[in-house]
Formats: structure tokens, C-alpha cells, sequence
């Protein structure tokens, strides 16, 4: 009967397992067929970051949700292959996809524990896991992940699987693959790990949050100390090796890049081109953009605009705490590795370092300094910037207290200092006057602190740097540089507000009488540019400045033109003063040059509007020459001399400054580089007397092309034909032809030495005779048709 009924219990045992057999064979039948195709691992394209770049190839701009660096598997070192194969896949070079040993041992643990607590899955499985299917824990998946994993090994070597695995594994830190991991880490190449770094990114692959070093560091050491095990029982590493690993203490540098951080506003301006084009592909594609601005240009307008911010500052009262946060929420036991982590999210701009305060009374402060291990304090003398901010509840957020963020830089005796980002804020614009290239853009002072591009998006008024457009459209309206108007006050009954008197005035609050053209743009007199603006006529004006790229939305349809008015960005007035640069033709800006795919191949360039050649002629050559001709008295006795430090002969240019000093300008160039400069606040309120274009803005610009013309011959525009000089001023031609003899003996009034002499220009600086051009003989009339006797 024993014998009987072990036979019959054999028999029903051979008989399920052949019939399980069965149905696995037939299931196996039905699904294999039903796998998807590997294209995705045979053809793998990674989803690669956008990567933009300056004109000399410096890394300007990386984005994309998946940091990813493609590696080789030839190039990923042998230490690390061993990490990850010991950690993940014991049996990786023995198995068919599917580590039959692992899955028994696997098995066996879920059916006492009753429930799926652990898969066996090898490292081929999760390679087709991550690529064609879920994360859900059921034997479906499994079954299919199996199969997969079958599939993937008849297709591919144990290399090439492991090459998608190094690349494509997800270890936290927004790092994919150990290329970017060991980045993102420990800021150091892939083939410079050591064997305890290896192993301690070699646990990432199960759990990257559980075993982030950096958030729990004490259960990533269990993992790493585990991997190690595993590597000394297979003989990976010498037993030195694992004990010296074991006890190797690592730093962990958080993810910083390699990424230029002058050209910031740069890059996100061309990243918004990207998407515009491409889309979410743009930060997936791995495209590699190349701009028209170069490393060394970035870092010379940044120094620039920021050296001149930062002593505007200078002396400047405490405005409050950067930001804040609840320290209370920070766990004691890890208070200092949350106060880093925090820390971590702030950038350190012209050596000023974020410090997160921890104490605050009015006697000390206590602050932890980004990059720093210990606590510094501040008492007396060195706490008087923020005193009256400390604990101080009418400021609300801005306050200093416990939590607060504030900056701290280190003197030349290396003790800290509490300082602030100045709030004054400002843009430069740099273009190839030939080609609109552009070669320099800087947005503000610090784009981690307010992205806002000042270049591109702040609209304000020009001042007196619009004033050469409204004198452009006299030129060709039939006046010269050397017609006489009359500098005197207007009541001008109707254009004020609310239909009142407008009485404009001049800056300094002083008349002339009569000047020159020539002499008025030099000087900016108000009053001469609206009577030259009311003898022109408003809408021939309105319509004239639109050839230089203004809209005409932009700029108002009324005599307050002549004052700039209107509204315009740094970018706009560098293409429109490109225009007298270039002999008058209007180039369009742009910003990238090229891009290639992600295996080098170009897939775009641009090909731009060349002046002379395709760009559209915007004005007269004879115009544009005669007006750079002006300008360039500007830069030698008006209002921008100081630009006569750079020694050149080829500069022209031209202030401005708005009422109450809210907005201050300086627009120069040279026949092939224009740079705009513009200083004011966000929420525009007076600068106070240093608010002026050629105090503030143009030292910037002098900074700048310091650099950027170092090196660069000086140029001059060629005379355009069909123009003539009568004493120090150029003519049209045909104006001469108009009046063949000039009466020399029968000169227009002109301003009287002693009036001179008492004649400020519009910052309140005295321009006395021997500065001003004079015009040695009588300039041509006007043709008949064009008749301005009733403003002179």
C-alpha cells in the first residue's frame, strides 16, 4: 500500500509538472511572439540634456530632466563594473538573462513570507524592465521581464547590456547612468573614482532615494559596506583594498557643473529658442547649440556691469534678509547637514556667500556660510549693517532672525563681513554692427536671484539716447548739421496732462538762444529737439524712426518723442544705433549660430543679414555719416568725454537720462561694434545725482570696450559719395547744388561766447566755447521746399 501510494503521488507529481511544463511552453508560445521589437536597446538613443555652448566652446547652458553623459562601456573603469556586478548580478556573465539560482533562493523567501519581497531580478531583467516595461510587482510582469530579458541576451553581448545599464539607470540627484552620477556626486569623471566611491554608487541602482549619500548617508554606508563584502568573496578587490575602502571617508560636492556662469541669461535665452523650435524634444534630443557670444566678451561685460552696481552700493543701507526658511523643521541630529542642503540652492555672485542664521539678538549673530563646516559669529562693529533689521517684526520677511539668509564676504585679513547684492540693476548689449551677431549680453547683476532679462524684457524710456533718431529724420528732412535753432523756453498750451500747459524744460534749467544742429545734439538741449521735432512734424518723425527697428506702438505719436518718451530695451537700441554704425543698413540681431545633433551633425546654421550685401538699407549712407560725425563730438566735449580714456578716434555715441534720474543710458560704437548700456531700478525710482547716463552707464560701456577693442585697429566710415564738408560739418550734396554760393559774409545768428560759457549740458556739467564744434563757415540752405524760418 506504501509502495502503491508513493508511485500514485510520483505519478500525480510528474504528471502537474509536465502539465505545468505544458503551460509554460504554451504560454511561452503565446507571449514570446508578442515582445515588443528591440529597436529601443538595439538602436538605443538615450535621452540626452540640451547643451548650448559660447563661440569659443565653453559650456554655457545644460537642461533637460535627465543629466545624462553617454559612456562607452570600454571607457566606464573595471572598478566600478565590479561594484555594480557585485551588488546587482553576481552571475551576470553566466546566466541567459535570467539567474536561475537567484530566482529559487527568491522564491523560496515569498512563500514564507507569504507576499513578493524580492525578484532576483539580474541586470539584464531590469534593462528590460526600464525600458519596455513597468515597475508593478506581479508575476505577469515578471513573466514578461523574463522572456524580455531572454530576448535582449540572444540579441546583444553581456557588453552592450551593460553599456545600456551604465547609461540608462536612474541614481538620483536628477543623474542617469554613472557618468552623470559620479558628476553629480563627486563632481570628478567616471574614471576617477576611487573603489569606495564605486561601491557607494553601485547601491544607488536599488533604492536612489534609500541610498542617497547625501540625504541618508547612514544607510547608503550599510549599502556600500555590503557591495564591498561582495567584491572581497569574489576576489574584486584584496582584502587592503576592502578595508581601506571601508574606512575612506567621502566628500560629496553635490552636483556643481562645469557651466560658465557669465553667460547665464545667454543660455536661457537661447534654451527658449530651442523649445520654441523643438519642443520638449529640445531638452531630450542632446542637441548641442552654439551661440555668437564668446567666454572671454561674457565675463567683461558681467566684471562691467557688476563693478559699477557694486559701488553704486557701496554705503549703501541694509534692505533685508534675502530669504528665509524654518530651521525649526531641521532634525538636531542632522541640524548641519540640512543647513548645507539648504545652502546648497543659493550661488555665491562676486564672492559674497549665502550664510543662513541660526542666532540673532542685538548683541551677536550666529550663521552657518555656505562651504563652510563650522559656525561663524559676528558681534559688535561687524553686526552695525544689520542691527536695526535684527528681530525687527515691521519688516516682515525681510527681517533678521533665525532662518533669515544673508550674504557675507571675507576682507583682505580674511575676517567676515556682512554685505548685500546691490538692488540698483542694469543691462549690456553687444552687437557685430555688420552682421547683428550678438557678442556680449548680460541681463542684471545676478540671474540666481531674479531671472528677469533686462537686455530683452525691460521696456523704458531712452531719454536723450533717442534724440539722434529724431535728429536722423531732420537730416533727411532737408535741415543740416550746422542749421541754426533757437535754444529758448516753450509753453506749449494742450500737451500737458489733462489737456494743460506742457512747459518742458531743459535738465539744467538754462537757455542758449541760437546753436548749430551740431552743437545742440552735442550739448542735448531739450528745446532744440522739439522744435526740431515740431518743424519736421510729429508723424513724419513717427513714421522715420521705425526704419531703425522701433515699433510704432513703442514710441508715442507726440512732441515728448523728442525727450525718448517712449519705451525700448538695451537689445533694440543696439540695433538701432548699429544703423549708424553700419552706413545705414538695419541688421537683424541674433543669438545662435549653429546646432548639431547628438552625434555631430549640423542640423542648422544661421545666415544672417550682412550689411552692404542683404540687410535692407534703412537711411541715407550720407545720413549715417553725418550723424556718427556728430556723435563722435559727444564722446570728445559732450556729454559721454570721458569715452576719449580708450584712445580712439572711431567712437560715437550718446547719453541719456530720464526725469528725476530714473533710467540712465549710454549707447557708443565703432563701424563694427555697438554696445548698449542701461542702469535703473526694476520699479524705476530716482538714482539720485549719480543717476546720470554718462556717470553711471557709460562707465560700463568704457569698461567693456576696454576689452572688447583691445587689439581691434581704429576704423573709420568710408565717405559716402555725393557729400561735401563745409568747415568742420558734412552736407548733402545737393544742397550745395541748391545754393552754388554760399554767402559766407551773411552767417545765421549764433550762440554768443559769454551765453556759452554759462550753457550746461544734461548732467549739469559747464561746456565751455572751446569745447563745443564750431561751424567756421556758413552751411548751405535748405532746398526752397523745405522751409523751418518760423523756428529760427
Amino acid at each position: 500500500m506504501i509502495k502503491k501510494t508513493l508511485v500514485t503521488l510520483f505519478g500525480l507529481f510528474l504528471g502537474l509538472t509536465l502539465f505545468a511544463i505544458g503551460l509554460l511552453a504554451v504560454a511561452v508560445l503565446m507571449a514570446y511572439p508578442k515582445l515588443p521589437a528591440l529597436d529601443a536597446v538595439t538602436r538605443y538613443n538615450p535621452k540626452m540634456p540640451l547643451m548650448i555652448y559660447s563661440s569659443d566652446d565653453k559650456l554655457i547652458g545644460v537642461y533637460g530632466e535627465e543629466r545624462r553623459s553617454f559612456t562607452k562601456i570600454d571607457d566606464f573603469p573595471l572598478i566600478l563594473k565590479h561594484a555594480v556586478i557585485a551588488a546587482e548580478d553576481k552571475r551576470f556573465y553566466d546566466h541567459w538573462g535570467v539567474d536561475t539560482t537567484g530566482v529559487i533562493r527568491a522564491a523560496v523567501g515569498n512563500v514564507i513570507s507569504g507576499k513578493i519581497e524580492s525578484g532576483a531580478s539580474t541586470i539584464t531583467q531590469q534593462v528590460a524592465r526600464n525600458f519596455f516595461l513597468t515597475r508593478e510587482q506581479t508575476f505577469t510582469r515578471k513573466f514578461n521581464e523574463a522572456l524580455m530579458a531572454y530576448k535582449i541576451e540572444r540579441s546583444l553581448t553581456k557588453d552592450q547590456i551593460l553599456e545600456l545599464y551604465f547609461n540608462q539607470i536612474y541614481l538620483g540627484q536628477r543623474a542617469y547612468g554613472f557618468a552623470a552620477a559620479a558628476q553629480a556626486y563627486f563632481n570628478k569623471p567616471v574614471q576617477d573614482l576611487s573603489i569606495a566611491e564605486a561601491a557607494m554608487l553601485a547601491g544607488l541602482p536599488k533604492a536612489p532615494s534609500a541610498f542617497n549619500p547625501i540625504v541618508n548617508p547612514d544607510r547608503a554606508k550599510q549599502r556600500q559596506l555590503y557591495i564591498l563584502g561582495n567584491m572581497l568573496e569574489l576576489n574584486m578587490v584584496t582584502r587592503e583594498q576592502h578595508d581601506a575602502a571601508a574606512k575612506e571617508e567621502l566628500f560629496y560636492q553635490n552636483g556643481r557643473s562645469d557651466v560658465n556662469e557669465d553667460a547665464l541669461y545667454v543660455a536661457e535665452m537661447a534654451r527658449q529658442i530651442m523649445y520654441e523650435r523643438y519642443g520638449e524634444e529640445a531638452y531630450t534630443r542632446g542637441f548641442r547649440v552654439y551661440t555668437t557670444v564668446s567666454s572671454q566678451n561674457q565675463r567683461a561685460a558681467t566684471a562691467a556691469l557688476r563693478r559699477t552696481l557694486n559701488d553704486f552700493n557701496r554705503g549703501r543701507a541694509f534692505t533685508g534678509a534675502e530669504a528665509y526658511t524654518d530651521i525649526g523643521r531641521f532634525p538636531a541630529e542632522r541640524f548641519a547637514d540640512r543647513v548645507a542642503q539648504y545652502l546648497s540652492n543659493f550661488h555665491a555672485v562676486e564672492n559674497m556667500m549665502p550664510a543662513l542664521v541660526t542666532q540673532a539678538d542685538a548683541q551677536s549673530l550666529t550663521l552657518y556660510v555656505q562651504g563652510e563646516a563650522e559656525p561663524i559669529q559676528l558681534q559688535g562693529k561687524a553686526m552695525q549693517f544689520v542691527r536695526k533689521a535684527v528681530n525687527n517684526a515691521k519688516m516682515g520677511e525681510r527681517q533678521v532672525r533665525p532662518g533669515a539668509v544673508l550674504r557675507v564676504i571675507k576682507d583682505k585679513k580674511g575676517q567676515w563681513l556682512l554685505t548685500q547684492q546691490p538692488e540698483l540693476q542694469g543691462a549690456l548689449v553687444s552687437l557685430d554692427t555688420q552682421s547683428g551677431a550678438i557678442l556680449a549680453l548680460v541681463g542684471g547683476y545676478d540671474f540666481y536671484q531674479k531671472e528677469f532679462n533686462r537686455a530683452i524684457q525691460a521696456l523704458r524710456q531712452p531719454g536723450s539716447t533717442f534724440k539722434p533718431f529724431v535728429y536722423s529724420a531732420a537730416l533727411q528732412k532737408g535741415m543740416t548739421a550746422g542749421t541754426s535753432v533757437n535754444d529758448a523756453p516753450l509753453s506749449l498750451p494742450g500737451l500737458g496732462p489733462n489737456g494743460t500747459v506742457w512747459n518742458p524744460k531743459n535738465s539744467d534749467g538754462k537757455y542758449a538762444g541760437f546753436m548749430t544742429v551740431h552743437q545742440a545734439l552735442v550739448a542735448s538741449r531739450n528745446m532744440i529737439s522739439i522744435r526740431i521735432l515740431m518743424a519736421i512734424g510729429v508723424d513724419y518723425a513717427h513714421q522715420y524712426v521705425q526704419r531703425f527697428g522701433f515699433s510704432a506702438s513703442s514710441q508715442p505719436r507726440s512732441l515728448s518723442m523728442a525727450l525718448g518718451s517712449g519705451s525700448t530695451t538695451p537689445l533694440e537700441m543696439a540695433r538701432a544705433y548699429a544703423v549708424f554704425a553700419n552706413g545705414g543698413y538695419r541688421v537683424a540681431p541674433y543669438l545662435i549660430d549653429r546646432i548639431y545633433d547628438d552625434h555631430g551633425n549640423l542640423l542648422a546654421r544661421t545666415e544672417p543679414l550682412l550689411a552692404g550685401k542683404t540687410a535692407p538699407q534703412a537711411i541715407d549712407p550720407r545720413n549715417a555719416y553725418i550723424m556718427t560725425h556728430i556723435m563722435k563730438d559727444v564722446t570728445r566735449f559732450g556729454t559721454a568725454a570721458s569715452a576719449s580714456s580708450l584712445k580712439r578716434s572711431d567712437i560715437a555715441g550718446k547719453t541719456g537720462t530720464t526725469n528725476e534720474q530714473k533710467d540712465a543710458w549710454f549707447v557708443g560704437y565703432t563701424p563694427k561694434l555697438v554696445t548698449s548700456v542701461y542702469i535703473g531700478y526694476d520699479t524705476p525710482r530716482s538714482m539720485g545725482r549719480a543717476g546720470y547716463g554718462g556717470r553711471i552707464a557709460l562707465p560700463v560701456w568704457i569698461d567693456y570696450m576696454r576689452h572688447a577693442l583691445q587689439g581691434v585697429p581704429v576704423s573709420q566710415q568710408a565717405l559716402p559719395g555725393k557729400t561735401v564738408k563745409i568747415g568742420g560739418d558734412y552736407y548733402y550734396a545737393e544742397w550745395q547744388q541748391t545754393n552754388p554760393a554760399l554767402p559766407l559774409d551773411n552767417r545765421a545768428e549764433e550762440t554768443p561766447a559769454d551765453e556759452l560759457e554759462l550753457l550746461l549740458d544734461e548732467e549739469g556739467v559747464p561746456l565751455q566755447p572751446n569745447n563745443l564744434p564750431s561751424t567756421t563757415q556758413q552751411p548751405p540752405s535748405p532746398p526752397p521746399s523745405s522751409s523751418f524760418d518760423n523756428l529760427f
